[in-house]
């Protein structure tokens, strides 16, 4: 028989938990309890649980009559304004989640950890390429050290296993969600259209050249549970990746093209900065075109545009790792980008 899979996703609505509840979900095989603040907008019933992570006594009593969770997707995360600042909040949501599941569901089989290329050092600069998973580590702090630190550690002679996925600039559906770049462009291009300016490329020159890489939410939901599912994946981190390379100056025509505007070269900016004062003209957008009220704040993270916009060195990662054990799936860039514009428009996200 059959043994039942119960997943516990924390961060249930940000880009990756929301996906990865939706494959769950398409899967049909799956019982599945989502962690938030607010319960996740997805076609399907999940066991809703708001909790507060970072409070040991809260995510005790909120998570603490769970009995039959088997496998944990841990994707809740925290920005701070230092790296350093980071680790403990982000490690304290971790460490709480799973001592508390332990302590309650004697039948946890996996516990997946979210990271990305961060763990190379790509915020630091130019870094080795293609980066593979077993690459020394720079210099802490880094969170996702701290991360796999805890469960290698906390695993050691359990019954339950680990995993890692590292992909970097997940693009998917999902709005409030702090990193996801496909809601920073579909924003700036909606504002900068109402204004009647082009789509100029908000980076740096050695942005626009550099070879860039992204993972689609939903590839990478697939990968996330093929890895808590495989025995051959245990104690692993893996690169998720789409599968081919960018510049953003050979997609940035096609993203102009969608929005019906021009493409305009580089103008370097800094978008927390520019577009700090566009909220009352967004407010004025989702009345002129019925849009669904999500506040301006909400809505889009500009300092992530700002990250990603001003790397001006490669971006690439090695996935031969994850093919090697049976993960072939790939997307094109370009593609998902568009697919994605298209669902914010179909659900009334931007005119």
């Amino acid at each position: 028989m059959t043994r039942k899979k119960v997943a516990l996703v924390t961060g249930a609505t940000g880009v990756v938990g929301r996906n990865l509840i939706e494959h769950l979900c398409n899967l049909g095989d799956w019982e599945i309890a989502a962690v938030s603040r607010r319960k996740p907008e997805v076609a399907c019933g999940v066991r809703h649980i708001p909790a507060n992570l970072m409070d040991s006594g809260d995510c005790a009593a909120a998570l603490g009559g769970l009995t039959d969770i088997t496998h944990i997707f841990h994707c809740a995360y925290v920005e701070m304004p230092t790296r350093a600042a980071m680790v403990q909040p982000n490690l304290a949501m971790l460490a709480n989640t799973v001592e508390t599941v332990e302590r309650s569901s004697r039948g946890l089989e996996h516990v997946l950890i979210m990271q990305g290329t961060k763990y190379y050092g790509s915020h630091l600069g130019p870094f080795k390429t293609p980066a593979k998973e077993d690459d020394p580590r720079h210099a802490p702090p880094n969170f996702y050290y701290d991360l796999q630190d805890y469960v290698s550690k906390r695993s050691a002679g359990k019954s339950w296993s680990w995993s890692a996925p590292r992909p970097h600039a997940v693009i998917g559906f999902a709005v409030g969600n702090p990193m996801n770049l496909s809601t920073v462009i579909a924003v700036y291009a909606t504002l900068c259209k109402d204004l009647g300016l082009p789509l100029a490329f908000p980076g740096t020159d050695a942005s626009y050249n550099a070879l860039y890489q992204c993972s689609d939410a939903q590839l990478l939901a697939r990968s996330m549970v093929w890895m808590a599912t495989t025995p051959e994946c245990a104690n692993q981190a893996f690169n998720i990746i789409n599968g081919d390379l960018i510049r953003w100056k050979n997609v940035w025509p096609a993203f102009a093209r969608f929005f019906d505007m021009e493409a305009a070269p580089p103008c370097a900016m800094n978008l927390a900065t520019s577009m700090a004062d566009k909220g009352p003209l967004w407010k004025k957008l989702v009345a002129r075109h019925g849009l669904k009220p999500y506040a301006y704040d909400e809505i889009v993270s500009w300092p992530y545009g700002d990250i990603v916009f001003s790397t001006g060195h490669d971006i690439i990662s090695d996935t031969g790792k994850a093919r090697r054990l049976g993960f072939h799936d790939v997307i094109g860039t370009e593609e998902l980008f568009l697919q994605v514009f298209e669902s914010y428009r179909k659900n009334r996200v931007i005119p």
